[in-house]
């Protein structure tokens, strides 16, 4: 039997970080992102921290409640210990930093 794909969704405001994946959905903030991960499913959301209209923290945690089995991996720029302190008590799977290497993000 085929082993399937995982799906992804990318949640970033940066244009250049959602250009370098293939993902089954995209947005550039969380109030954009939300209706479509319940809608599409993913088994992996990477979403940014800090975006306009929804934090990453607050995104996680909404996805955590609807879509137990996804997956949220935060991808940021800020290296404070407050903010993975936040995601780790949500549930987030890894909490990495700006810039990323693909196979660190593998």
């Amino acid at each position: 039997m085929p082993e399937r794909k995982l799906t992804v969704f990318l949640v970033d405001d940066e244009s250049i970080i959602r250009n370098g994946f293939t993902i089954t959905g995209e947005a550039e903030n969380g109030r954009d992102a939300l209706p479509l991960i319940l809608s599409l499913k993913p088994d992996i959301i990477i979403t940014d921290l800090k975006m306009p209209f929804c934090d990453g923290i607050t995104l996680a945690s909404e996805i955590k409640k609807a879509l137990p089995s996804a997956e949220t991996v935060i991808l940021t720029g800020y290296d404070e210990f407050e903010f993975a302190k936040q995601a780790i008590k949500i549930g987030v799977f890894d909490f990495l930093l700006k810039p990323v290497s693909p196979d660190e993000l593998r």
